[in-house]
């Protein structure tokens, strides 16, 4: 149960984190949203180290290493995959996959699921479909490079996921140190090389540097969750976090829900309760 209710607090600050970096992002070149948000995380994580201890075994170097390349690979797929759109129809491909690869790496390890997972797994996976797509979906035909992007994005979030995952379980947030730091120098690597692209805006600090912050709760979340719990339950939860963005655009952005995004709410909410009692 303690788990549940990580991957449910992890799931909702990855759809607030999405919701504040997409609304710096409106302002300025993605890029320079991600500039702010990445070391923003870092230090979060940096901060948490006296509280929760960390270690910097080679174990924990390399999958948390590997973390920061996956979130980096995540950030630039997703933002592309979005950019070129249809996002109705990318964006529960996107979520999708980075549910179903976690289920299944989790489920090769030898995780055993009682009658209410193996109803509850499916539902919620139905759900992150249901609330991430928008209106227009069935009418809406992406390209094929959008297909391959939507697919990479999701892969790449599943793979930060199971990277962390894999880490030793008394490191701490050691994985999530290293891991933020190799992604923040990739993505100031990458804004060094492309400087001149990018335009004379400047983003709204406070919004990229919130969605950092709270992408480093996230993933803190995500992984005390994992540890506790069975990867393929606490993956797919993580996923339902299309829901907190949703909720966030209708309460400050006054969108509307649509009526498969209400479906999609109510889905998750019996998976959740059928996951709990797995």
């Amino acid at each position: 149960m303690i788990a549940l209710v990580l991957a449910l607090g992890s799931s909702l600050a990855y759809g607030c984190a999405d919701f504040l970096g997409g609304l710096g992002a409106r302002k300025a070149n993605v890029l320079q949203t991600v500039m702010v948000a990445a070391p923003a995380s870092l230090v979060v994580e940096l901060l948490l180290w006296p509280l929760l201890g960390a270690s910097f075994d080679p174990a924990t170097a390399v999958w948390g290493a590997a973390s920061g390349v996956a979130s980096a690979a995540a950030f630039v797929l997703l933002y592309r995959t979005l950019a070129i759109g249809p996002m109705n129809v990318l964006s529960p491909i996107t979520a999708l996959v980075s549910a179903a690869l976690p289920v299944g790496v989790g489920l090769l390890q030898g995780e055993h699921l009682a009658m209410a997972g193996m109803l509850g797994l499916p539902l919620a996976l139905v759900a992150v479909v249901l609330v991430s797509a928008g209106p227009g979906m069935r009418s809406s035909r992406p390209s094929r490079i959008a297909l391959l992007l939507a697919f990479g994005a999701g892969a790449a979030i599943a793979l930060q996921l199971v990277f962390l995952h894999q880490a030793p379980a008394g490191s701490g947030v050691g994985p999530l140190i290293v891991g933020r730091a190799v992604s923040s120098a990739l993505t100031l690597s990458a804004a060094f090389l492309l400087r001149r692209r990018l335009g004379a805006e400047r983003p709204a600090y406070a919004m990229p540097a919130a969605a950092g912050a709270l992408d480093s709760v996230a993933n803190l979340l995500f992984l005390l969750a994992a540890r506790g719990g069975d990867l393929a339950v606490v993956a797919v939860i993580v996923a339902l976090y299309p829901a907190g963005t949703v909720l966030l655009a209708r309460k400050v952005l006054e969108e509307r829900l649509h009526r498969g995004q209400l479906i999609g709410l109510g889905t998750a909410a019996a998976a959740v309760s059928l996951l709990a009692l797995n």
